[in-house]
């Protein structure tokens, strides 16, 4: 019965979607590898499953340098969560200071040392050689708009901070943002590559060049 077929490719069709299949693991392979390209904002590719939406590239620099000036000559700067700020920290190479992130997606890995594998569920399940207060600043950006996470990735904050915050999540979070961390809002608002529904805003508790 004709019917019982099962469709099968055209031995064209099936190279063409094979010669498809190998370009985007190229270019999968030639984002993640040493190159001009390897700390450039979307060399990883936004996980919205994950929550993950990446600042414009303004923002991330703004952001960046504002770390860079906050931690001080030799200082370390931790990013929680704020892979873009990281990556846009990465790009000042030869710059005086040294950077970290920490972050749930595990394609960030391709950073090497620098990169801590983090579930703001378990704010303190953090490598025994990240000591205690070891940062100048620390840039956070909790993936979710909820309470719960605040709380939770403030410990991770409070844990690792030196005492300078930059946080960086929804307005609606004021309140709490203040009670959890003692941070105030900013004038600076901060923008994303794509537009996100929530007024998106940046706390300091520190005198800092966003006001």
């Amino acid at each position: 019965d004709d019917d019982d077929d099962i469709p099968q490719l055209s031995s064209h069709t099936l190279a063409a979607l094979q010669e498809f299949y190998l370009e985007q693991q190229q270019r999968e392979g030639m984002k993640t590898s040493q190159g001009f390209n390897q700390y450039s904002i979307g060399a990883i590719e936004e996980d919205w499953q994950l929550s993950q939406f990446w600042y414009s590239d303004e923002t991330a620099s703004c952001l960046a340098n504002e770390a860079v000036v906050a931690a001080g000559k030799g200082g370390r700067i931790a990013c929680v969560s704020a892979p873009s700020v990281y990556q846009k920290l990465k790009e000042q190479d030869g710059k005086d200071f040294s950077v970290c992130i920490l972050e749930y997606d595990r394609r960030f890995s391709v950073y090497g040392e620098e990169f801590i594998f983090y579930d703001y569920n378990h704010p303190l399940n953090l490598p025994e050689d990240l000591l205690p207060h070891s940062f100048d600043i620390v840039i956070a950006d909790p993936p979710y708009l909820s309470e719960e996470c605040l709380q939770k990735t403030a410990e991770t904050i409070k844990y690792l901070t030196k005492g300078k915050i930059l946080l960086c999540t929804g307005a609606i979070m004021e309140e709490q943002a203040a009670k959890l961390l003692g941070v105030k809002i900013c004038r600076f608002i901060p923008k994303h590559s794509r537009n996100l529904a929530n007024e998106f805003r940046c706390y300091v508790n520190y005198a800092s060049g966003l006001d």
